[in-house]
């Protein structure tokens, strides 16, 4: 069962239920048991499995390069999201996520031409090792502490509980698939192949019989919403029998994760320690009714983890 490796998880319901629900699936000759193959885990991973505040990692990323376009071109502080970024504008700019997940895109949609246009034109491995080098060394502003050292050490934990019983976890998130991939086997244990996330229009060109994939201004898929449950179909083939997030924005695949035949499991991460996390509410509030209404187990930041952050 390998249940020690959950030593950063408080005694609990929400421990006990991943505990209880591991041992359902896995007892050979048991009447909910679930052969390896077909025990397949889904996690978010912005608020999920790394703190999502007071920003995305990734829009900081994005502001970043954003700020650069406004230093060098007057004509962009007209614009949003560069006028916000160059006006340091926070009101603005934080309320992007924050309406999105209380279903309003009007600033999403503004603010999108900047976003997409940051890196247009890099070649897949040129933009791979910007994400990566900036997330080796950016730092979380209002934790003060390394981006990478933001990631929640009991599901990390989880990870790992989940693998040692044959699992086999993707991450399916907002955030950019080619902006996650470079970090995940070293921070979570998870291949860069099965990371599902956002992604732009890529583009194979090629100068004097040399090939490249670059970076376009075009959105493929943002996913997030029902847009999760389509790319893990898309991507995986099958059902989860297990889903893991923390906003409004992972409610289809907590539903479609516990909607199949056969013994499933959601869990909501719930941030309500701001001594030493950031506690919110904001953009999970249907996530948090509906966890009730179906009896998913809630993941208290406060209660259930004896530790937040990985070492």
């Amino acid at each position: 069962m390998h249940e020690g490796l959950l030593k950063s998880w408080n005694a609990g319901h929400a421990r006990q239920s991943i505990i209880a629900f591991i041992a359902r699936v896995t007892q050979e000759g048991g009447p909910e048991y679930v052969a390896p193959a077909a025990r397949i885990a889904v996690f978010d991973n912005d608020g999920c499995l790394w703190c999502e505040k007071p920003m995305p990692i990734q829009v900081d990323f994005l502001l970043r390069r954003i700020a650069e376009q406004a230093e060098a071109d007057p004509a962009l502080r007209e614009k949003q999201p560069w006028k916000a970024v160059y006006g340091k504008d926070q009101a603005w700019l934080g309320s992007i996520i924050t309406r999105h997940y209380e279903g309003d895109d009007t600033l999403l949609k503004e603010a999108a031409e900047g976003l997409l246009s940051a890196y247009v034109d890099d070649e897949v491995e040129a933009f791979s090792a910007k994400a990566l080098q900036f997330l080796l060394n950016a730092r979380n502003p209002a934790l003060d502490r390394p981006y990478l050292k933001t990631a929640y050490a009991p599901m990390r934990e989880l990870l790992s509980y989940l693998e040692a019983n044959r699992f086999t976890s993707y991450i399916v998130s907002g955030g950019g698939r080619d902006f996650m991939r470079p970090i995940t086997q070293s921070l979570y244990g998870i291949p860069p192949e099965r990371v599902v996330g956002t992604s732009v229009v890529l583009e194979y060109r090629e100068k004097d019989g040399i090939g490249t994939l670059v970076h376009t201004s075009k959105l493929e898929v943002f996913d997030d919403g029902p847009n999760k449950v389509v790319r893990i179909w898309s991507r995986i083939g099958a059902r989860p029998i297990f889903a893991a997030g923390n906003s409004n924005g992972d409610i289809p695949m907590l539903q479609f994760a516990t909607q199949g035949e056969g013994a499933s499991l959601a869990l909501l991460v719930t941030h309500d320690d701001d001594v030493r996390d950031i506690a919110y509410t904001s953009g999970a509030e249907k996530a948090v009714a509906l966890a009730a209404e179906r009896g998913w187990p809630v993941v208290s930041v406060r209660d259930d983890w004896a530790k937040v952050f990985v070492d």
